[in-house]
Formats: C-alpha cells, sequence, structure tokens
C-alpha cells in the first residue's frame, strides 16, 4: 500500500512540474539532432541557444558546459547545486546567458581567443573564436558564470542578473 501512495504522490509531483523542468526519463539528445549558437552581447556576455531538431523528445544538461581555450575549468552553473537534465521537445529551444569576467578591469583576467559549448557534458560541443561571436579579437575570463537553459533568452538573462 505505501508503494502505491508514494507511485501516486511522486507522479503528482512530476506532472506539476513545468515540462522543461521536470524530472523526465527521455534520453539524451544526440548532438546531431541538436544546433548550438552563441553571440556576444557584450566585453563580458555571450549569449548561448540550443534547438532541438529530432523527431521525438529527449534531454540535455541542466545547464551548458562552457569552456574556455587552453584555461582549465568550465563556467559554474548558477544557481549551484541541483543536478538534473533539461527537456527539449522537437523544434524547442532552450537559452542561457554566460557572463565571462565580472569586472572588465580586473587584472587578473586572461584572453582567450575561443570558447566551446555543449549542450550535455557528454557531447563535443561546438567552438566559436572571438570574431564568430562578435567579440573582437578576444574574449576577457575571470570566474566566468552561465545560467541553466531557460525557456528564453530575457529568462536566462534574468538568471543571471543582467538586463
Amino acid at each position: 500500500m505505501k508503494s502505491a501512495a508514494a507511485a501516486v504522490t511522486a507522479a503528482a509531483l512530476f506532472l506539476a512540474a513545468p515540462p522543461s523542468q521536470a524530472t523526465v526519463s527521455s534520453p539524451v539528445c544526440p548532438e546531431r539532432a541538436l544546433t548550438l549558437r552563441a553571440s556576444s552581447t557584450g566585453p563580458d556576455v555571450v549569449r548561448v541557444s540550443v534547438t532541438q531538431h529530432g523527431g521525438r523528445t529527449c534531454t540535455v544538461g541542466r545547464a551548458p558546459t562552457v569552456t574556455f581555450e587552453n584555461l582549465d575549468g568550465s563556467a559554474l552553473p548558477v544557481p549551484q547545486g541541483t543536478t538534473g537534465r533539461y527537456r527539449l521537445d522537437p523544434g524547442d529551444t532552450a537559452y542561457a546567458t554566460v557572463r565571462t569576467i565580472a569586472d572588465l578591469t580586473d587584472p587578473e583576467a586572461r584572453r582567450v581567443d575561443a570558447l566551446a559549448v555543449a549542450a550535455d557534458p557528454s557531447h563535443w560541443g561546438r567552438a566559436f573564436t572571438a570574431a564568430e561571436l562578435g567579440a573582437g579579437d578576444a574574449i576577457r575570463v575571470w570566474e566566468p558564470v552561465t545560467s541553466r537553459w531557460q525557456p528564453s533568452a530575457a529568462a536566462a538573462d534574468r538568471a543571471l542578473g543582467i538586463g
């Protein structure tokens, strides 16, 4: 009897969660079914999107994996802590905002020629040069952070307190 009650409670929680935030058992999206885009909107912000072109619902990581040429580590997801998946139905696009540096005058800032974005940690991702992003000849990096995937670019910006 307890297991039936637990199953009903779990189902109710699943159905109450927004579709893109729900815990899902859909498979990881194949990388070939995704299109990644990125562009710079200033000297410290990069906007990223992923569009799913496959024929069935699948998932990506909760936040993009963003790494910077010749630097160790990746942008930290904000808020930190939770793990999980982000569901993409066919034709869906998700958005994330990356802040590459908090203070443009920081003497610790590094300059890189490119960054790479992957929609899921299991994917290779795609590299974008500073010129392709519209960031000039270099991307300034120091303690970068990224929003989790969001249903709109505005929501991604709000998640980082931008805009």
